[in-house]
């Protein structure tokens, strides 16, 4: 009895879908995707302090936004700076923030500091471009140029 038992049970194990290993790494946890933010390495902040171009560049390029980087034109459009208008002297990763000329702070014994923005609380209004982000621009915004691609229009019909 028992080992009938035993042989039913085992084939019917045997017979079930192997149950597959998940194959992605994404969480929906608050927690871990704070501490992925929170602990990413600089090569990865790179990316996620990234600003959206002005519309005239995102026409030219076909791009809505980029890593910003030092050299940038950018416009403060959110806080107390708002309106802002300067050249990036500095992209501080480590810290989350960027710093731009003329955009400072008096201290109470004379000295001045530059206001931290966040990246994503500005606008790129010009870039430096350089051979590296000329390909990137190429790259993405190649896909922005291919959407009229397979699109008939009323002479091409006829």
């Amino acid at each position: 009895f028992f080992l009938s038992f035993f042989l039913f049970f085992s084939s019917s194990i045997q017979n079930q879908p192997s149950t597959k290993m998940k194959l992605s790494n994404k969480t929906s946890s608050r927690r871990k995707n704070r501490k992925a933010h929170f602990t990413a390495p600089s090569s990865e902040r790179r990316k996620l302090m990234s600003a959206p171009l002005s519309k005239e560049l995102r026409e030219k390029h076909g791009v809505r936004s980029m890593p910003v980087r030092k050299d940038d034109e950018v416009k403060v459009v959110r806080g107390s700076q708002k309106g802002t208008i300067g050249k990036i002297t500095a992209c501080y990763r480590k810290k989350w923030v960027i710093h731009i000329e003329r955009a400072v702070r008096n201290k109470g014994q004379g000295g001045v500091v530059p206001f931290g923005f966040n990246a994503s609380k500005v606008e790129i209004t010009k870039l430096k471009l350089d051979k590296d982000r000329k390909s990137i621009l190429a790259r993405r915004g190649k896909n922005a140029t291919d959407a009229d691609k397979g699109k008939y229009t009323e002479e091409s019909a006829q």
